[in-house]
């Protein structure tokens, strides 16, 4: 009997993983992240909450039953990374190794025991790095980011792709009072004097990183009832929002925060503080609006060995790419149907800003064969719902909502999705109406070449004042099927233009 061999664990050249081991004051997490392209994606999370920074502030020690637990992750993160056959390993711990007295003690244990390389980050270390960690789910960013951990918060500056100074409060709800909030407010408004040069002088935008603030959101959502989409990454609340959610924060119990849907229990009691330190970093610094960002330390530790995921490209075509080449059989056909619908659709009505609308058609391009591998009958929704919920990142809800709705339509055809759906429920009838038409030109796109981009580039797609102009070249003719026919006018029809086909 012949013994089987072990699994081949390699990733093909152009994909490679990275484990991030982030020892942080109330939690131990270890992610697994997949590196494609520029494209960086979780897949795998696991956390244990250890409560490493509790009552340090007090005692200048670690919490001794949080160090147990903390060791007991360590090890099973170790067993795991060798499973999985990991061996870039990144493991950082924040403020509560940093500042306290036992903290190189528990370093050395973790070494010796799990043989992980644990390296102690600065809280300006902590600030730049999860700024690089926005940056890598954003693309560009310009205002202030502020990661709440369990003992500090890091306020950083970010303009364009640009990291500023980064600066740390001891303003973690283990640090603070947060359960006495007079005592929390005295607190704050005293820290937040240090850092009035960075709150005054940076952009219009607050991004905010860290489990409570993520928290808090979930909150945000839960009390609108009307809003849709269930996603935190790029959620936006403008400044009167965060200012009603303190104020309704604040005056609930935490017995009565827990009980609201999609709101964690372990994190209501710290959500009157995150609130309440929430609501005076966004009036000292006169923010417009706060973005949550799912990025931060993490994804940011695996940056500063790959800075190209921050200095090039963009986040949306990066991820867009990364998705269509785990569902398409064909990784040109994106590009070539960008290049194919372009010339019409670059003279459409503007949604954001020419180059805004430019990036998000080469989006949705990317993403016109996801459904390639999905059952017929049901590919349309299946791929607005992958869409909606996809961990990709440089988009608004609003303009994932475009993409989501584009997609269906290169599916669906003409045929609506019910108002219920979250793609029409967040967009305007412009932009419904625009992602009607481009997912029009896609499905005539794929009808013609078979999802073939060799065979699309014997096709052309141009417009002449109130005529739309399918171009075939000769040896293509054949190619021109009544279905596709059909396609072409009904797009045209859509456009408002007359159908004709020259064959050169």
């Amino acid at each position: 009997m012949t013994t089987p061999s072990a699994p081949d664990l390699s990733l093909p050249a152009d994909r490679r993983d990275v484990a991030v081991i982030d020892i942080g004051s109330n939690t131990v997490r270890l992610v697994q992240f997949r590196l494609q392209g520029r494209a960086l994606w979780p897949v795998f999370n696991e956390k244990a909450t250890a409560g490493l920074g509790r009552g340090a502030s007090e005692t200048g020690h670690l919490n001794p039953e949080g160090v147990e637990v903390a060791m007991r992750a360590l090890k099973r993160f170790a067993v795991l990374l060798d499973a999985k056959g990991i061996t870039d390993r990144r493991a950082v711990a924040t403020a509560a190794v940093r500042d306290c007295k036992d903290g190189p003690d528990f370093v050395a244990r973790a070494a010796a025991e799990t043989g992980f390389k644990i390296k102690v980050l600065t809280g300006e270390d902590e600030g730049r790095i999860s700024a690089l960690g926005v940056l890598s789910g954003i693309g560009e960013a310009h205002g202030l980011t502020g990661d709440l951990g369990g003992s500090s918060l890091e306020l950083t500056t970010l303009q364009g792709r640009n990291i500023g100074k980064a600066q740390t409060l001891p303003l973690g709800p283990l640090a603070v009072a947060s359960e006495d909030l007079d005592l929390a407010k005295a607190v704050i408004k005293q820290q937040l004097k240090s850092a009035s040069d960075a709150l005054k002088s940076s952009g219009p935008t607050f991004y905010a990183v860290g489990g409570a603030w993520r928290a808090l959101a979930q909150l945000a959502m839960a009390l609108d009832n009307d809003y849709p989409l269930r996603m935190l990454h790029q959620y936006t609340l403008g400044a009167r929002q965060v200012n009603d959610l303190a104020e309704f924060a604040l005056s609930q119990s935490e017995a009565s925060l827990a009980l609201i849907p999609h709101v964690s229990p372990r994190r209501a009691a710290v959500l009157p503080y995150a609130a309440l330190l929430l609501k005076k970093i966004v009036k000292k610094g006169r923010f417009e609006q706060v973005v949550i960002s799912a990025n931060g330390l993490r994804e940011g530790v695996v940056c500063v060995d790959d800075p190209e995921l921050v200095e090039t490209g963009d986040p949306l075509l990066a991820g867009t790419e990364a998705l269509a080449l785990q569902s398409g059989p064909e990784a040109g056909l994106g590009h070539a149907l960008n290049d194919w619908v372009d010339r019409v659709f670059s003279h459409q009505p503007i949604i954001f800003s020419p180059t805004r609308d430019a990036i998000l058609r080469a989006a949705a391009c990317r993403l016109a064969d996801i459904g390639s591998r999905l059952h017929p009958d049901h590919r349309a929704d299946l791929a607005t719902e992958q869409i909606l919920y996809a961990p990709i990142g440089g988009v608004t809800h609003y303009e994932r909502a475009l993409l989501a709705l584009t997609v269906y339509h290169r599916y669906a055809g003409k045929t609506q999705r019910p108002e219920t759906c979250a793609a029409r429920r967040l967009l305007d009838d412009e932009a419904e109406d625009a992602a009607m038409k481009l997912g029009l030109a896609l499905r005539l796109g794929a009808a013609l070449s078979g999802r073939s981009a060799s065979v699309l580039r014997g096709f052309s797609l141009n417009r002449n004042d109130d005529t739309l102009i399918l171009g075939v070249e000769a040896a293509s003719e054949p190619l021109v099927a009544e279905r596709a026919l059909q396609r072409f006018e009904q797009l045209a029809l859509t456009l408002n233009l007359r159908p004709e086909v020259v064959i050169s």
